[in-house]
Parts: structure tokens; C-alpha cells; sequence
């Protein structure tokens, strides 16, 4: 299964643009807050966004 990075960057920024409270720079809450505000079934596609989204936030990179 391949997750074209388009598709992770253009949720994240819709996400980022619908819902800008909803978000910090906190990985682990972007995650539950990705699973709240979609309806991604996969964690591995949840995960990817909920990371894009905590780097445009400012967050760690690891």
C-alpha cells in the first residue's frame, strides 16, 4: 500500500485550514485529533498526516 505524499500534504493543509485549533505541535494529540476529524481507517495514513501536520506546526523532526 503506497500513500502518495500529495494526498498526506493536502489533507493535512485542508485539516490545518478547517480546524487550526485543533493542532499543535504535539505529535500524539495531532494523532487523535487526525482520528477525530476524518475518516482515515488506516494507521499508518493517520500517522503520516498527523506528522506532516506537526511539522508545519513547528514541531520536533525526528
Amino acid at each position: 500500500m503506497a500513500i502518495k505524499p500529495k494526498y498526506v500534504k493536502q489533507l493535512g493543509n485542508i485539516l490545518l485550514e478547517r480546524y487550526p485549533q485543533a493542532f499543535n505541535t504535539d505529535f500524539e494529540t495531532n494523532k487523535d485529533s487526525v482520528e477525530q476529524l476524518t475518516t482515515v481507517e488506516s494507521k499508518g495514513v493517520r500517522n503520516r498526516i498527523a506528522g506532516y501536520i506537526t511539522r508545519k506546526k513547528g514541531g520536533q523532526t525526528a
